[in-house]
């Protein structure tokens, strides 16, 4: 907290002027009676007026914990109360230990399929997942939380790309390591035991023809067929003339004339 002096009154006598140590802030106080029972040492008055204003800005650890252990981070904790992160930081500790425990009990628990629990743990399917799909298994990152009804979400996250992807799982502890249930579609298919869906839905890729003109080509005119050439026809070739059959017996031509 930082201490201020006292200046004086302003014109109205009604308030009251200080100022830092530093004399580079000022302030105004206004002379209400919270102020005069402080002055006057009333007990009374003064702590109802530090109740008061603790009770806007400073949580009780055991509401900082639950903060904590439902998801939420120091710095929105610190942002959203007002305080010192420090002293977040300080209740907060504990509770991110047992978050980090939790997500590390539930890397070793079963995933739960349609036929019953895997033999492989969460994170032997995961890293086999990722395998198969070409992404590196030792950049994930885990985190859980408690949820209202008390049960544990166990969030992986990791890159693919330029995207950076999530998955949430439900941890339920028991024997043998607990199980998993896949919370969301991510999730769902991490532990798909097939591998054959994608991690992300790609949308398909028009094909693109190379080096082709901005306009397209159009198909060049067919040049009109010529006209079939008519052959000129071929002059007839004179016929002998037959002389009649009276003519041939009488020795005689068709005209009329004697050989």
């Amino acid at each position: 907290m930082r201490e201020l002096r006292v200046l004086g009154l302003d014109v109205d006598s009604r308030r009251i002027i200080c100022e830092t140590d530093d004399s580079t802030e000022k302030f105004i106080l206004r002379s209400d009676e919270r102020l005069k029972a402080a002055v006057r040492g009333d007990q009374v008055g003064s702590n109802q007026t530090t109740i008061e204003v603790e009770a806007k800005n400073v949580l009780r650890p055991k509401e900082i914990q639950a903060k904590i252990r439902s998801g939420a981070s120091v710095e929105q904790v610190a942002s959203a109360s007002g305080m010192d992160i420090s002293r977040v930081e300080r209740f907060a500790h504990p509770v991110l230990l047992e978050r980090a425990r939790a997500a590390e009990l539930a890397t070793a628990a079963h995933p739960v399929l349609a036929d019953g629990p895997s033999v492989l743990t969460l994170l032997e399917t995961v890293t086999t997942a990722l395998v198969a799909r070409g992404l590196d298994p030792d950049v994930t990152n885990w985190d859980a939380w408690r949820n209202e009804d008390g049960r544990w979400t166990v969030q992986m996250s990791w890159t693919a790309g330029r995207s950076d992807l999530q998955a949430h799982f439900r941890f339920a502890p028991g024997a043998h390591g607990g199980t998993v249930t896949a919370f969301d579609d991510a999730a769902c298919e991490l532990i798909d035991p097939s591998f054959a869906r994608p991690l992300r839905p790609l949308a398909p890729v028009a094909q693109l023809a190379l080096d082709e003109p901005d306009t397209p080509l159009t198909p060049p005119a067919e040049a009109p067929e010529p006209p079939p050439t008519t052959k000129p026809p071929r002059p007839k070739k004179g016929r002998p003339a037959v002389p009649a059959w009276e003519d041939v017996l009488l020795g005689v031509r068709s005209s009329g004339g004697q050989r």
